[in-house]
Order: structure tokens, then sequence, then C-alpha cells
């Protein structure tokens, strides 16, 4: 055959025929790739957050041109992620001139696409530079487009996928500006790194290694010349690629601190706390387990690409046994060595910081990127521990057929690659997956959800309750026929996406997609009307409401809410059409969050909502909702927009579950002296009765806009060690809240119920922006402050000052005997010198000092023409106190300093 060949062709020789066919293969298939993105585009429907990302796009392009200020940026966290790619996008649509939500989706996912395509070329064009064998990188290429979740995602995640292509460009171009070694090279990958860091601040992880690959180059070298190019070059790269990310983030101009100390926390503690489902456990994003990212990555990774890629780390790591010197050269060993650190670095960071991630791997999917160039480094082992050409053929065959079975995979699941599993986990026994973890997040299943009801209901128009963006992704025949979230026809079903045990899926829709999503789709799909009832659902619900009616309401509102045990029942008799429409919920707030079962989540702000639809019978509508077993100290009850202003309820109330009316409590704690603070039309007091600290409001005769208001919420504690690192430098915890997350209108007065963290505070403001604020020192008990006088027995300083001062236990006390408010009115400053500087804060350490600065007021008062306050001291060995008063006009009024000694 190859003299036949050979006759035909004798100017060609095999190797540099094999070189050129994988060239022009290469190119080929990424054309192929790029042919289907542009055809399959509009098969992945649309993602619930597109809207959101535009929009923040939008909002900067805005800040660019100079048409809006920097109040009208995304919020945070959003104002601190990078926007290069969504700007791309952006631009991309306006210059095309293409309008419409969903064509402009299909160009934001051709484009997505596009980048995927882009990167995986460039995996071609570093294997080869690394392996110098054309088809061994031509495999590297299909190894890299061939992963079906990162396949699915390349079309709607335009923020992890974008990170993963721009991450194998860096890796590409830092290959090349090691090996040209010229200062064009290296200030072309100081911007590379800096659109990477731009994209997600967590690409900043390569600075430091191209430094520290360039610090060995210059340990290696000895002549002067070498030694001030490397330095150069060194600077050269650390500069642009440092100023980069702040040249592409608008908001970065003019916070360049806070977006520096905000986006590198957020790497580590992201402010969204969800809920997820991980090998049958229900766990917040907060308390992962060490192993999350390992077991998603081979749970959903094709096993022919993990078998290849952990032979290639194997390989890697025995020729670095082999030759340890040649990690230190600039050589091809070090840079595989440099893939393997990529790829275990980031999960590892991950499991020893307990990072906040979610959704499988995807914050990580930028591992797979050096893992395909290990894997076929793997493969390059494995053909070359034999040099029989058939061994070789059979290494290259099994690869092949490897990948051609993930293309069938592929094409069974289209358009749902996201919910590609192998054969590590169950994935035939049905519901088997849905029960273990979790598997949509983007809300795709809904669209086929919607398509399956209009199957089954031919020729009829469904008013269905779904998200909005869903409908966009239909035909135009089809969506003439969906009546959508409206407010005067009852909805027949309504879909729900998020896979909650309460969710129970359609189990004759799961039927049908069986073989396509191993019957793991988390779509639910819950009829509404009564015609549509199970009889003995129909049934159950009549007596609901007999036994509820026979009863008093503990709310009368829009609809009457009835209390039986743990079963709530919302109940409006005569009920017109639009009545029913909306979410019923109910926020609980537990007396003891240690008692909420693993299987719920707190929100930030100590609630929980648990929440169901209504149904009709004949003309009244109902809902029930089943209460938790724990102790509960309040709840709040409303009725949810379906669509418009969402978070906003159109009617709500609260109940307490101390047995007393809250009107009648508030009206009660109004005739206490100290009780409450008022801030405009708000009377605000702190309650300790609940079991729980907590805040309430309370405002005569409330009107319905006051729902839409927003209250700042701003709490010091004792400790700043309390706070999250990323509030620490601000000082305080932020809790801003809007309005009608907390309150209701019992008898048409706002109640709203505020829970506190349970760690210790000193000062709380609150209020509302341009009408009023107030501030609260919740520690401060007037009351006790006579028999705390009389208890301070511990040993008196001889400080000169103008308080006394006494060191007892953990308290420093503050006290004189003839005290005006005037003496009070100055802040006191209160530095702790500790025994080991390791005891403080990272950010104190520099100064040395624990600064514990505070108001009188916070933790003492006047009684008896005295005043005393005391304040608790850290648990730390102390060495030294240093304590006194100051004014911004006058400086330091006095200043007492004090030994730890006798404490």
């Amino acid at each position: 055959m190859g003299r036949m060949a050979a006759r035909i062709i004798p100017f060609f020789q095999w190797r540099r025929a094999a070189d050129l066919l994988t060239a022009r293969s290469a190119l080929l298939i990424c054309a192929l790739f790029l042919l289907a993105g542009v055809l399959f585009a509009g098969d992945y429907g649309i993602s619930t957050d597109e809207k959101q990302r535009r929009e923040n796009a939008i909002a900067s392009l805005n800040y660019i041109l100079g048409k809006a200020g920097v109040d009208e940026l995304p919020p945070y966290p959003d104002r601190v992620f990078g926007v290069s790619f969504e700007l791309t996008l952006l631009l991309a649509e306006r210059a095309l001139g293409v309008e419409g939500l969903y064509p402009v989706h299909q160009l934001r996912a051709t484009l997505t696409n596009l980048f995927f395509i882009i990167g995986a070329f460039f995996c071609y064009l570093l294997t080869w530079r690394l392996f110098n064998n054309r088809l061994i990188a031509l495999l590297a290429l299909l190894l890299f487009l061939l992963h079906p979740r990162l396949y699915a995602h390349s079309f709607f995640n335009s923020k992890d996928l974008p990170f993963l292509s721009m991450f194998i460009i860096v890796l590409y171009l830092l290959e090349r500006a090691f090996r040209r070694d010229t200062a064009g090279a290296f200030i072309v990958l100081g911007l590379a790194v800096g659109v990477l860091t731009d994209l997600r601040i967590m690409g900043v992880m390569l600075l430091p290694a191209v430094i520290g690959m360039r610090g060995l180059d210059l340990w290696g070298t000895g002549a002067p010349g070498r030694r001030k190019h490397i330095l150069v070059t060194a600077g050269l790269f650390a500069l642009v690629a440092g100023l980069t990310p702040f040249a592409l983030l608008p908001y970065a101009w003019s916070h360049p601190v806070d977006f520096l100390t905000v986006a590198m926390n957020l790497t580590v503690s992201h402010p969204y706390v969800f809920t997820e489902l991980f090998q049958g456990e229900r766990l917040l994003s907060t308390e992962r387990p060490p192993h999350y990212v390992p077991v998603w990555f081979a749970i959903t990774t094709p096993p022919s690409i993990l078998l290849l890629g952990f032979i290639g780390i194997a390989a890697v790591v025995g020729r670095g046994i082999a030759r340890p010197g040649a990690i230190f050269g600039n050589t091809g060993l070090r840079f595989q060595f440099l893939l393997l650190a990529c790829f275990v670095l980031p999960p590892l960071a991950v499991a020893v910081l307990g990072s906040n991630i979610f959704d499988d791997w995807r914050h990580l999917y930028f591992i797979y990127a050096p893992f395909c160039l290990l894997a076929v480094a793997g493969l390059r082992w494995l053909a070359a521990c034999s040099r029989r050409r058939r061994w070789r053929v059979g290494v290259y065959g099994l690869t092949g057929v490897g990948l051609g079975l993930t293309v069938f995979q592929m094409a069974q699941l289209h358009p749902h690659q996201e919910l590609y599993f192998n054969f590590l986990v169950d994935r035939n026994t049905p519901e088997r997956l849905r029960t273990q973890y979790n598997l949509v997040h983007w809300g795709f299943m809904l669209r086929d959800g919607l398509e399956h009801l209009l199957a089954i209901h031919p020729g009829e128009t469904l008013a269905v309750r779904v998200h909005p963006l869903v409908v966009r992704a239909l035909p135009e025949a089809a969506r003439q026929r969906l009546i959508v979230n409206s407010n005067t026809r009852e909805p027949d079903y309504i879909l729900v996406w998020r896979n909650l045990p309460a969710h129970q899926p359609d189990l004759d829709f799961n039927a049908k997609y069986s073989r396509r999503i191993y019957n793991s789709t988390v779509l639910t799909i819950k009829a509404m009307q009564e015609s549509r009832m199970d009889p003995a659902a129909a049934d159950a619900y009549r007596e609901f409401y007999r036994q509820a009616a026979a009863q008093e309401p503990i709310i009368r509102a829009d609809y009457k809410v009835y209390r039986q045990g743990r079963l709530l029942t919302f109940i409006r008799e005569d009920c017109p059409p639009g009545y029913l429409t909306g979410n019923f919920g109910v926020k609980v707030f537990p007396t003891d969050p240690e008692s909420v079962p693993g299987d719920h989540s707190l929100e930030r702000h100590s609630f929980i909502y648990y929440g169901n639809s209504g149904v009709r019978l004949g003309r009244v509508c109902l809902a029930v909702i089943q209460l938790p077993d724990y102790a509960i100290s309040d709840i709040i009850v409303a009725q949810y927009h379906p669509q418009r202003e969402p978070e906003l309820p159109r009617w709500a109330g609260v109940y307490s579950f101390s047995g007393r009316d809250l009107a009648d409590f508030i009206a009660e704690q109004r005739q206490n002296p100290g009780q409450p603070v008022q801030g405009g039309d708000f009377a605000v007091f702190l309650d300790r009765e609940s079991g729980r600290n907590r805040l309430l409001y309370y405002k005569r005769n409330c009107q319905p806009e006051d729902q839409k208001s927003r209250l700042l919420l701003h709490l010091y504690p004792v400790d700043p060690a309390d706070l999250p690192p990323q509030r620490r430098e601000v000082g305080f915890d932020n809790r801003d809240f809007l309005f009608a997350a907390y309150g209701g209108q019992p008898g048409g007065d706002c109640l709203l119920i505020v829970p506190l963290p349970d760690y210790p505070i000193a000062e709380i403001t609150t209020g509302q922006a341009a009408q009023w604020e107030i501030s609260l020192y919740p520690l401060a008990d007037l009351t006790a402050l006579p028999a705390a006088d009389a208890a301070l027995t511990g040993r008196r300083t001889d400080a000169t000052s103008r308080f006394d001062l006494y060191l007892r236990d953990q308290e420093l006390a503050y006290r004189r005997e003839s005290c005006a408010v005037a003496d009070t009115d100055a802040r006191f400053f209160l530095h702790i010198v500790p025994a080991d500087a390791a005891d403080l804060l990272a950010e104190r350490r520099a100064a040395g000092f624990d600064n514990r600065d505070f108001a009188f007021a916070r933790w003492g008062g006047h009684f008896d023409g005295k005043c005393l306050a005391i304040i608790p001291l850290p648990d730390y060995p102390i060495a030294a106190i240093r304590t006194g008063q100051w004014t911004a006009e006058q400086g330091e009024l006095w200043a007492a300093e004090l030994t730890a000694a006798g404490r």
C-alpha cells in the first residue's frame, strides 16, 4: 500500500502529507463545528439570566459613553465582574443591527460558540508546539470540542466558557513568549492575562506563575545582559497584566481599590448562597465537601478522556521524577508541570478555602484546557510504549472509538448535553439522577415542557405561568397559543424548573424524554383548575376549606389566612378571575437556626421561604401550605405577583407564634421611655422577647408605595472578626433590604420583623435614604448600670485620666463619679496590643494593634450623676492597652496606657 502511494505521489513524503492533511483537517473540523453552531444555536433556548447579563453590559456601555453615572452601574457583585466579553457581544449586536430578544440571543449564542471553537483551535496549535505531532494535535482539538457539557454551555454560558477559551489562548501565548523570549511576546502575554483576569478575577493566578517561571530563568543564568533582559520582560509583563483589568472594567476607573479588594474576596466568598443537591444530600454552597469538584469532574467527563488524562498525569509525574532538573529549565517538561498545576491547584484551593461554588464544576471549567493537553500527553506516551505499529494503531483506534461514542451520546442528548453523565453514576434508573444531583440551573427544560403541553392539548389556547423569557424561544405559531402570566385568567399549568424535593416532575413528560435525558428532567407541570384535578385531590381541598372556615382567621387581608396546627390555609370566597394568579408564600423565622434541618437553607436575612400555588373550587380560591416542624417565632404570609414586580407582594400579613398580637405588643413597647426610637413615620425598637434579637419597624396607615421602599440597615459588630472578609474594611455588615421582604399590613398598619445575626452587635444604623436615619445601641442596658457600678471590685488603675479605668476578666470599665453629657460626647479610642500579633486580623497586623474605637452610648450611659461604660475585650492574650478620647478639632483629649498585669 505504501509503495503504491509513493509511486502515485512520489514528490510527497508521508510525514509531510500527514501534516498537511491534519492541518487542513483541523480547519475543516472547526468550520464544521462553526456551521453546526450556526444551525443549532436556536435549539438551546434562552437562559433565565441572559437578559440580566446583557443589561449589565448596556449599563457599562452607557457609563463608558458618559450617558450614566457610577450609581447606574450594575449592583454588587455584578459591577466588579468583568464585562469585556459581554461588551463585545453587545457591540456586535449593535453593529449588525440585530433587534429583538430571540434574534439577539441567537447572535450571542453563535458568537459565544465561535469563541469556544477559537479556543479549541488554539488548543490544537499549542499541542502541535508541545509535541511536534499534528495527529496528536488534531486529537487534542477533538477532545476539547467533544466534552458534552462544555459544548452545550458554549451556546448559553457567556461567563465560564469564554474564560475557558481565553485560558487556553493564554497558555498558548505563554509557551510562545518563553520560546521567543522577546519583550513584544511578553507584552502580548500580559495583555492576554489582563483580559483573562477581567473575564474572571481568578485569571490573576497566572501572573505569579509567569513571574515564578521567569524567576527560574533568572536563577539559571549568570550573564548580566541576560539577567537584565529577563528582569525587563518580567516587569513589562507584570505591568501590562496588572493594568489591563482596570482598563477593561468601567467601575474600576473610579473605584480601583474597591474593585480589587471586593473582586478578590468574591473569588473565595461569593455573596449568594445556594442550596444544591449533591450525592443525594442537600447542601449549602458554602458547605461543599472537599471532593465536590473532583466528583463532578469525574462523573461528567467522557470516560475515554478521563482515562487518557490520568495516564498523562502519571506520565508527566514519572518524567519529572526521572529528570527533576528539567522542571526548572525552560523545557517542555516544565510547561507540562505548569499544566498539571493549572489542573490540580484550583480544585485544591477551592477545597482548602471552602470557596462558595455551585452548579457542578462550572466555575472551574477552565481546568479542562490543561487536562486536554495532559490527556494527549498520555495518548502520546501510550503510543510510544511500543515500537510496533499495530500497538500504536490500536491506541489511536480505541481513542477514536471513545470519541465516536461521545459524539453519539451528544446527538442523543441534543440540545441538552449539559445533562450529560457518564457510567460512573446510575443514569438509567427512573428519577435516580434527579434525586442525587442538581441538574438544571439555566431553565432550558421549560421550553420542552411548553412544547409538551401544546402537543397534548392540540388546538387549545393554554394559560401558563412560567419564566417569561422561555416563551421567546418558541416559534411564533406556538407563542400565539399561550397566554403567559396573565392577571385576568387563571393559569392552566405552572412550570417550575428548580429541582427541589417538593417539586415532583410530570412523569409522563419524563417518559417521553427518558432516552434523551435519563428520566432526570426537573420540570414540574402542575394542574391548576379544579377540572384538571384528581378527584381525590379536589375532595382533600374541600375538606381543608371546611375545617379552616369554621375557625377565626389569624390574618384578614385580600385572603383570610387560617392556622390549624402546622397547616396554613388561604381562602378567598366569591373569588373573581385574576385573584388566584400569583404564588402564595410564607416566610418562616426559626426561633433557633440550629434546629433547621440540613435539607433547607436559611436565607441571608434569617428566614426560610415556603410556597405553593392556589386552586379554584367553584367560586372559592384557596391554597394550603404546610409549615415545618422546627420552632418558629414569626411568619410573614403573602401572595406575590406572577410577573409584574414579582418581589413585591399583592398583600402581606404578619403573625407571631408567641401567642400575642404584634400590634398590641408594639403598643406596649411604645409606653417604654427607652423605646422606641422614632425614625420619620416609623417607630423602631429592639425586641428581645422572641428568643432572638430582632428589630421591629412600625408605621400607622401604611400605603402601597411603602411596600416598594428600601431601608438601610448597617450592623457594627463588637468584634470585627465576625464580619465577612469583604466587609471588614468598611467595618459594618450591610443588611439593606426591601420593605416587602420583611413586612405586612395587619389592620392597615405596616409592621416589619427583621432578625439580627447571632454575633454581638455594638451599634445599629437604620433608615431610608434622604428621609430619616437613626442609631441604636442594643448592648447598653441602662437599668443594669447601678448594679454594674457596685460590682466594680477589680483592680483600679493608677492612670491619670478623666475616667477611672478598671480591668477585670474580659472587660474594661470606664467610670466617672461626676459626669456630664459633654464628658462622653467625644469619641473614645481603644487600641489593644496582643501578646502574639498572629491573633490580629490580617489587615491589622501591620499596625500592631486591634482598633476598638467606640461611642460611649454604645456601651453605657448616665445614672445618678455618674456615667459608666463596660467594654468586652477579645479573648486572646493582651500585652497592653492604650485608650482615651479625641475629637477631630482638638485631637487627643486624654490618653492612658495600661498593661495587662493583674488581669
